[in-house]
């Protein structure tokens, strides 16, 4: 014989109603009436075990005492004496599509006395589970679990205000790095110790935990401005994050990229040619150059016009959208060594046709400029956008010059990433032997 105990945790309605041994239509009824309590995944309509338990002991308690009130819900010719029964009845099991959603992982809103709350699990045995102790647990004096909190604040106030890309970046912390932190754990008691066991725990560059710290930093001050936290525990003093400094983009050589740009026409394909001679004579972001249209281009005044970015929030799937700020939506002037190359015929993008190129075809695009160029290094956007920046600097001297071309906010950010310089220790040595043995 089969126990209430051995109930799966979450119940069809149909399920249900063989249990009470009733129709589906009573059990909905009972629920429209409030007399069972429900939640809807993905439109499906569940009922805890817990409270479905709740309703039996309930109607058995009826059925011999006259002091308790029954609702009147089942046909008057329905014998309700069959529940002292339900203890030994069998089980209905989930249906086939129920047991392929137990494996998948669950993360969505249930409604709980009329208060949205997030709900993470990886089975549908764990979010029943999970719920069973919401619907029981009284709401008003509960505390926010850490993980059920983090999702509520992207789905709800970040990923529908930030860029697609940057909500992926941001899913991508919470799910790889504060969960597994945080798990467990109620907002309100987060500690700057709990804070920095993360950032111990984690490996990696500097770069990476600066990443999760963002989106961790932001969660902890909605907390702070909900009044969960009297302070964000992140902002503690004693907070140390550290790790290996991310990698530098060298440049390339003033030799590297005179080979390169003396050898554009021994490409063979002419888009290539035309690619290159833009990314290596302008300072430009690669989505500032997938976004490029051919009105774009003016060859009477020379100039470029940068008023777009193409973004890819997943690998192949480019995404037009504005400039990275307003700086970025700039006009730069156009090299004439890029007329003899240019392609615009028919085209709503430079590079792409009638959709920008994927970052997997400007992969494969870089690859057969190497190869039929012979050149001995990967040809990378972002190190042709760095070496600009240090020849333009160095030739010029004018850092302002610098960050308006590169369409930065401050010329202390194009300073930081983007100019690297060529001098070496040995130029300082002599620098210094001229100013001290000058006679």
């Amino acid at each position: 014989m089969l126990s209430l105990e051995n109930l799966p945790d979450m119940l069809t309605i149909s399920s249900a109603a063989d249990i009470l041994k009733t129709t589906s239509a009573v059990i909905a009824k009972l629920i429209v009436c409030g007399q069972i309590d429900h939640i809807e995944i993905d439109s499906n309509i569940l009922i805890p075990k817990v409270l479905l338990v709740d309703f039996i002991e309930k109607n058995r308690q009826a059925c011999y005492n006259a002091d308790v009130t029954a609702p009147d819900l089942f046909p008057p010719t329905e014998d309700r004496t069959h529940l002292d029964n339900c203890i030994g009845s069998d089980i209905v099991p989930l249906s086939e599509g129920e047991t392929e959603m137990a494996k998948a992982k669950i993360n969505q809103p249930v409604m709980i006395a009329g208060e949205k709350r997030w709900i993470t699990a990886n089975s549908m045995q764990e979010f029943a589970d999970k719920v069973a102790k919401l619907l029981i647990a009284p709401h008003s004096n509960s505390k926010h679990p850490f993980v059920e909190y983090a999702w509520n604040w992207f789905n709800t106030y970040s990923k529908p205000n930030i860029e697609t890309v940057t909500a992926t970046t941001y899913k991508r912390q919470i799910k790889l790095y504060l969960i597994p932190a945080f798990d467990g754990l109620f907002v309100e008691n987060i500690t700057p110790d709990d804070v920095q066991r993360l950032f111990n725990n984690m490996s990696g560059a500097k770069a990476t935990k600066d990443k999760a710290k963002v989106v961790l930093n932001q969660i902890l001050d909605a907390a702070v401005e909900d009044g969960l936290l009297p302070k964000n525990p992140l902002k503690s003093k004693r907070i140390k994050i550290k790790g290996a400094a991310s990698k530098e983009t060298p440049p390339y050589s003033i030799e590297q990229m005179r080979y390169l740009v003396q050898h554009i026409s021994d490409i063979r394909n002419p888009v290539d040619r035309m690619y290159l001679a833009i990314q290596a004579m302008h300072p430009l972001r690669l989505e500032e150059v997938l976004g490029l249209q051919p009105n774009d281009i003016d060859t009477e005044r020379m100039e470029i016009h940068i008023q777009r970015a193409v973004t890819h929030p997943t690998r192949n799937q480019p995404e037009i959208k504005d400039t990275k700020t307003g700086s970025s939506t700039r006009t730069i002037s156009l090299s004439a060594a890029v007329l003899p190359y240019l392609c615009m015929d028919g085209k709503r993008f430079l590079f792409g046709g009638d959709r920008p190129l994927s970052y997997t075809q400007v992969r494969s695009m870089c690859n057969r400029i190497k190869q039929d160029l012979e050149f001995e290094e990967n040809i990378t956007p972002i190190r042709f956008r760095t070496t600009v920046l240090t020849d333009l600097y160095e030739q010029t001297g004018d850092i302002k010059l610098a960050q308006k071309e590169a369409g930065h906010t401050t010329p202390a950010m194009t300073l930081k990433y983007y100019v690297k310089g060529r001098k070496t220790s040995e130029d300082a040595a002599i620098a210094i032997e001229r100013a001290y043995t000058a006679s």
